[in-house]
């Protein structure tokens, strides 16, 4: 059983829900971002996503491109970032730490370098936003190889068929996203997903994580009563250049835990 398994089962386990939470790698620099993902780990995030910034996040709203844009600054790179988190696998060695970002830079790096130095610095998975599932064979083999796991990402608009065949390959858990468009825009209603992540399950066991869009305990209680966990992303990165971070994640992590 990984991290990933583990870790959802002991939520089950305790009847709560899980927080996973997206913060990008060297945004303002790598020390700087390094003290607020172990701050949201103390503060009760149970899976972290690190981010790795890219050039041309498309997928992301202002909120993550910006951050991207200063973590580039400040000469944050692939090894930084792996080395990044090594150190936090040292002193977390049980939370899931899934790399997100986009395909150009594991690319550039060479498939089978890049997992073979994430497995080693204690990831656990990789997120990659601009990957259709159809052309993930190639890296998908060389993760499998060192036993880690590929998230898939389902959206409102990705047809049955499609989601059919991608869940039936999918590990570690279901990455839903819940509105069409980039990150940090508006949550969807609650009732909404609640009918998508209900037609999710016909296909996957998985745990269904739902994300894009929510910045609130109340946001995130609404949305994470139809699903095992809630990923927060763009309101962290507001919280901590507010010097809110702290608030912010016990006020999600209260939340979710009175679901």
């Amino acid at each position: 059983m990984n991290r990933i398994e583990q870790t959802f089962k002991r939520l089950a386990d305790e009847g709560r829900k899980g927080l996973v939470g997206y913060l990008t790698a060297g945004d303002p620099d790598i020390a700087a971002s390094e003290l607020r993902m172990r701050t949201t780990l103390d503060h009760g995030v149970d899976i972290l996503e690190v981010g790795v910034p890219f050039s041309d996040p498309t997928a992301d709203g202002p909120t993550i491109q910006a951050a991207s844009f200063r973590a580039l600054q400040a000469g944050t790179n692939l090894p930084k970032v792996l080395a990044l988190i090594g150190r936090l696998r040292a002193d977390y060695p049980d939370v899931p730490i899934v790399i997100f970002g986009y395909l150009n830079p594991f690319f550039r790096y060479g498939y089978e370098r890049f997992c073979q130095d994430a497995a080693a610095a204690g990831a656990d998975a990789f997120l990659v936003v601009d990957l259709p599932y159809e052309e993930s064979e190639e890296l998908r083999q060389h993760m499998r190889g060192q036993g880690l796991v590929f998230i898939p990402l389902i959206a409102p608009t990705t047809p049955p068929a499609r989601a059919t065949t991608i869940l039936a390959e999918a590990e570690g858990f279901v990455y839903y996203i819940m509105v069409t468009g980039v990150t940090g825009t508006g949550a969807a209603k609650a009732e909404d997903v609640q009918e998508h992540v209900d037609r999710l399950r016909e296909s996957t066991n998985l745990p269904i994580a739902v994300g894009f869009g929510v910045a609130s305990g109340n946001q995130a209680r609404a949305v994470g009563a139809a699903a095992e966990a809630v990923v927060v992303g763009s309101a962290l990165i507001n919280a901590a250049r507010a010097d809110h971070l702290v608030e912010l994640v016990d006020d999600l992590r209260l939340a979710l835990d009175g679901v």
